[in-house]
This record gives C-alpha cells, structure tokens and sequence, in this order.
C-alpha cells in the first residue's frame, strides 16, 4: 500500500463514511474504514506549518505554503449559476446508457478552479509524492483516491480557512460546457479535439502541465483530458431519470464515485462533455485527478 493519505484527525473520515451507510453495508465500509486507518499509521506526521511571510498571489513557480495557498484561491473562478440540459446532446454522439435521459438541471453560483490540482500544490500541502508518472510541479495530480483527494481537502482547508471541496457531478458538467456562456460545443472549449485536450493520440502516454491548450469559455483549462477528475456524487446508471431538477448532488449511496473529463490514456469519443465513468472510492490509477470546487 502507498501512503499518499496524510495523517490528520481519522474521527472525521470515520464518521462521514458510517453516516453514508446502513446496517447491511457494515462490513465494506468496515474494511474501507481499515484501509484508511492503516495508511493514517505508515504516514508520518506533516503539519508543521511554515514561518513565510505573505507575497503575493498568482505567481506561477513559487513554492512556499502562503504562495500556493494565495495562487489556489486566486484561480478560484466564479461559474455563474444557471440551468443546462445535462447528459447527452446533439454535440455529443455514441453516448453510453448512464448519459440519458438528458434533463434540466438548475445551479446556484459557484466556484470552480482554473486548473486541476497540481503536483506543486499537493507536495506544499501534504509533504507526500503520489503520482504515478514522472515528477513535473506543473502537471495535475495523479494516483489520488477519492479519499486522497477529501483528505487533501481537509488539509488545505484547515491550512487556509477555506471551505474547499469537490464538484458535484452536475456541476462539473455545467462548467465544462461553458455554464451560461456555453456554444453547445462537443468537448470543452471547442469541436477539435487536439486544440483543447490532451489524449491518447496527443498525450504519449502521459500527462501534461496544466493550461497548455486552450480554455473553454468560462476560462477553464483541461477540462476534457490530461486526467479524470474526481466529483463528489456517488454514481448510479439510472440517476438521471430521478435526479433533482435544483442542485442534485447524486445518489444517496452506492459502489462506486463519479470521473469525469476523460485523461490522457482516453480515446476521444470518451472527452465528451457529457460522458460519465466511474471508480471506486478507494481506487488510484496513474490518470486520475480532481480540482477544486467553494461554494
């Protein structure tokens, strides 16, 4: 096992998982609680905070703890709320079962990150190395769990007196789509492929830094490629045809969590605004991040 979780309060996660869960789950959410306790022990301790003064923010290369945590706040960027048609549209074509029906779905204002989380924004915080591939400060992170991610979250909201977290599905797919900017395009930030996206035909077979294609219209970069991105729903093949038409935030409970965005071992057919997959919570794979969300 790697220790890419960083010891922090175990009560906290211990707690989320057992109040998602019933009496017949027990056991799963037992041993997924033991995974996490496990890794809790074999990390050594991290949160000796930094002396530096505050610069400063959005300064591309600086690593001290305040310059990061000044540049993730500053390319934090308001996604105006809305209603879209999520799931499968025109644009899109050989779409998957799970991405119907295509239903109205209404947001409320947000914010969403420029970039996924970097490799230097997650060594600042947590003081561990998890991805996968090679050490490149700039690219997205990878290997992350989607518990990884909530404790990376924990962390640097502790660290910041933010309130970061995780997208919701649907919020996901309204800022990837432009949000109320939207062109109704196929991928995010446009119809061709390689102006936009890093992927299987482009990628050689590993990820990128961040914002070297081009942005949606929200000014979001990477939306469809480099890596999958975590969001907070739990996923389910049939939600679309019963999900809230306000601020659906996914099933109640399930196996798996939802990816979306495709990464850099997808073919493009799989980049497409509307496609869904899913892994399960406790997953690492060399092509999955997340990003940022605040209310």
């Amino acid at each position: 096992m790697d220790s890419t979780v960083t010891a922090l309060p175990a009560q906290r996660i211990i707690i989320a998982l057992l109040r998602q869960t019933e009496a017949d789950n027990i056991f799963r959410i037992m041993k997924q609680v033991f995974t996490i306790l496990l890794a809790l022990i074999l990390t050594a301790p991290v949160m000796a905070q930094e002396n530096t003064e505050s610069k400063p923010a959005g300064k591309p290369g600086k690593n001290s703890r305040t310059d990061v945590l000044e540049n993730i706040d500053a390319r934090m960027l308001l996604v105006p709320g809305g209603t879209f048609t999520m799931g499968c549209t025109r644009p899109q074509d050989s779409c998957y079962y799970w991405e119907y029906p295509a239903h109205k779905v209404t947001l409320s204002n947000f914010h969403l990150a420029q970039y996924p989380v970097t490799q230097r924004e997650w060594e600042t915080v947590m003081h561990t190395k998890p991805w996968f591939s090679k050490d490149c400060p700039d690219c997205p992170v990878e290997h992350i769990s989607w518990y990884d991610a909530q404790v990376y979250i924990s962390t640097l909201n502790q660290l910041s007196g933010k309130f970061y977290r995780l997208p919701t599905e649907a919020e996901w797919e309204y800022a990837a789509r432009g949000g109320s900017n939207s062109h109704n395009l196929e991928y995010a930030g446009g119809n061709i492929i390689d102006n936009i996206a890093w992927y299987d035909s482009n990628s050689m077979q590993q990820s990128h830094p961040v914002g070297l294609k081009a942005p949606n219209e929200l000014g979001l970069y990477d939306m469809s490629g480099n890596v999958w991105e975590w969001c907070s729903d739990w996923f389910s093949e049939k939600y679309y045809a019963e999900s809230p038409a306000k601020d659906p935030q996914g099933p109640g409970k399930d196996v798996y969590r939802v990816c979306r965005g495709g990464s850099w071992w997808s073919e493009k057919g799989d980049l497409r605004v509307s496609n869904r997959d899913r892994y399960p919570p406790d997953a690492r794979d060399d092509d999955v991040g997340f990003r940022l969300a605040k209310d």
